[in-house]
């Protein structure tokens, strides 16, 4: 953890066009800080600038662009208080990007391609961008996504955009190194991915200083095996933290418990000063986020996922909610917490069957981010580390939020892959399926409505890799009139259409609108229209 504002490097990465030099100096002048073009660098030791020297050998160019990075991180380690703003190819170049990892901070600035043809067309030469920019752009951004936080500038200032960076930095400051963060302006936030067991001074350093009380919101699962000891640490950290569980389960996860949960706080003697700590699954999660957002019209909450499920999706992103009869998560709110905070150990105690559903949602992470991170779920579902898959799918999901936090962009709506069936089987088989098992078989699903919409060929593919991971993927006898009925109430339906996210390959994911009528033939040919 970077102690008393201890001053690192930041270093912006992104595209071309996104604003990396402009903002790179405006953060540098608010913070203090000198400021570093790379491409100046390289165009200074080379006798000529940075388009004509990929124009003539981009090969030969990327090789003294990662020299001047390594000689930029040194003067660094000496010189911390620099921004240093690099070339749109410089984070997909060999380990470049690990580097300024290992260095300092890392943001991507981000931009959709129509914004960057329009900011080149005014800021001279950009010979790669006449290739083809969309598959240039596709190539790239794993690497972006390797920052440690992303800001969007498609529709912000450059002066919004440098005060964005500037809340990101200072979260760093209070946050472990490799954090990824949720770039929200001043509701900027992290999710730490801890190999050791909870710090309550990191808890307590992301809640407001005059927070008087803690009530800690769990279940009757997890209670007894963490509850003593998150306790035990928040008061070690000088909070005054009590217990509240509920019985465990989606079956909880209603308007009931969560007015049950509301009487007990107000009975406990929490007020406005007061904060929660959201200790479980991914149920816990939604519940505990909806009390805070809605107790005492919102109040603190810090995320702590004991479930794989949770740390690399549910907990991250600010969605809150309780479920209805007719469906799932269809009362709630956005309230994005202070933290996210996974500790690794609490995985130890964690049911069999409850790992082996989180490949559900590895699955569909895979599916997004590419090839990659395709592979790497398919190790951890051999035995590999798992460690490293969920801080990519955490880093993966704070991007897209970090970037469309309540999916007005299109972008967050790809997080429901999988989700559409996933949720209808989930209803129709009355929560006796944990989510991530239902969302096995809706990533299958959409394998198959993918071909029919898009033309991909991926069922088989995906059907085995869940399969390989001891799931079950056979999609068809959940297929029912009662599945297919579930679909009508997605939270993503529009009259009688429903956005439901398709695959063209691994890492080409996009929402395509499709007539809910459709959608059954496809699932289900013989269904009569």
């Amino acid at each position: 953890m970077a102690q008393g504002g201890e001053v690192r490097p930041l270093f912006l990465v992104g595209f071309m066009a996104t604003g990396k030099s402009t903002v790179g100096r405006l953060v540098a002048r608010a913070g203090g800080r000198r400021f570093v073009d790379l491409d100046d660098v390289i165009a200074a030791r080379e006798g000529a600038s940075a388009a004509a020297l990929v124009a003539r050998d981009e090969p030969a160019f990327r090789v003294a662009e990662a020299a001047a990075l390594d000689a930029m991180i040194a003067e660094a380690a000496d010189d911390p208080a620099v921004v240093i703003a690099t070339g749109g190819g410089a984070a997909a170049y060999g380990t470049n990007v690990d580097r300024m990892r290992a260095a300092g901070t890392v943001v991507a600035l981000t931009a959709g391609l129509d914004a960057v043809r329009a900011r080149a067309a005014t800021s001279g030469p950009r010979p790669l961008l006449d290739a083809d920019a969309e598959a240039l752009l596709r190539r790239r951004e794993p690497a972006y996504r390797r920052a440690h936080a992303a800001v969007a500038t498609d529709d912000a200032s450059p002066d919004e955009v440098a005060a964005r960076v500037a809340h990101v930095l200072a979260a760093a400051d209070r946050a472990p190194p490799g954090a990824a963060f949720l770039a929200l302006g001043d509701r900027t936030y992290p999710v730490v991915v801890a190999d050791g067991p909870l710090d309550g001074a990191v808890v307590a350093a992301h809640l407001p200083p005059r927070t008087t009380r803690v009530a800690v919101i769990t279940d009757d699962n997890v209670a007894p095996l963490w509850g003593d000891a998150t306790i035990a640490a928040l008061r070690g950290a000088g909070l005054d933290a009590r217990l509240f569980a509920f019985p465990a389960g989606e079956r909880s996860k209603t308007l009931g418990t969560f007015e049950d949960l509301c009487h007990r706080l107000v009975g406990a003697g929490l007020d406005r000063r007061s904060a929660i700590v959201a200790l479980g699954g991914g149920v816990v999660g939604d519940l505990a986020g909806f009390v805070a957002a809605s107790l005492f019209r919102g109040i603190p909450v810090i995320q702590l996922p004991t479930t794989l499920v949770a740390m690399v999706d549910s907990a991250i992103g600010g969605k809150t909610g309780v479920d209805l009869g007719a469906g799932k998560n269809l009362v709630g709110a956005f309230w994005q917490p202070r933290a996210v905070i996974a500790c690794l150990p609490w995985l130890t105690t964690l049911p069999e069957r409850e790992r082996r559903a989180a490949f559900g949602e590895l699955w569909k992470y895979a599916l997004l981010d590419g090839e990659p991170m395709f592979e790497a779920v398919a190790a951890a579902g051999r035995g590999a580390d798992v460690a490293p898959v969920i801080r990519r799918a955490a880093a993966y999901k704070a991007w897209i939020v970090g970037r469309d936090e309540r999916e007005q962009r299109g972008e967050r709506a790809l997080l429901n892959l999988g989700h559409t069936v996933g949720h209808a089987i989930e209803g129709a088989a009355d929560w006796r399926l944990l989510h991530g098992e239902c969302v096995a078989l809706g990533l299958v699903a959409a394998a198959r409505v993918s071909s029919a919409l898009v033309g991909s060929d991926l069922e088989a593919r995906v059907t085995d890799a869940v399969a390989a991971t001891g799931l079950d993927a056979a999609i068809d006898p959940w297929l029912r009139d009662d599945v297919l009925a579930g679909i009508s109430v997605d939270k993503k339906r529009a009259g009688t259409q429903v956005g439901f996210v398709t695959v063209r390959d691994v890492g080409r994911c996009e929402v395509t609108d499709v007539e809910v009528a459709e959608l059954r033939r496809i699932l289900r040919p013989r269904e009569a229209p």
